[in-house]
């Protein structure tokens, strides 16, 4: 089973001052439209090819559209190892339906 957060809560501890890193899984096509600000673009497809820049001791935040991908992705992660991943229940879509702060990426 996958451990899940809401965005409310998520909004919360981050303004709580939690250091959580946030990942977006989406395209670059997508993240181009707006991600939730300190998140770090990832697509997914190169989950795989980064594992090793993820850290395996402290919770970390995966996100997409609507939460699907990034489910399958906390999934993966937890198949390598990775203990306190969390899905973003609802993906950016449901942050932005909560009202909450949507940031342009920045250009790596």
């Amino acid at each position: 089973m996958i451990n899940e957060i809401d965005s409310l809560d998520l909004h919360q501890q981050l303004q709580a001052g939690a250091n959580i890193p946030l990942i977006d899984i989406r395209t670059p096509a997508e993240t181009a439209q707006g991600i939730i600000p300190r998140a770090r673009a990832l697509p997914m497809h190169l989950i795989p090819l980064r594992l090793q820049e993820l850290p395996r001791d402290r919770e970390i935040v995966l996100y997409c559209r609507s939460g699907a991908r990034s489910y399958h992705a906390c999934s993966y992660l937890v198949q390598q190892g990775f203990d306190k991943v969390l899905n973003l229940r609802g993906g950016i879509a449901d942050w932005a339906r909560q009202g909450l702060e949507i940031a342009l990426p920045s250009v790596e």
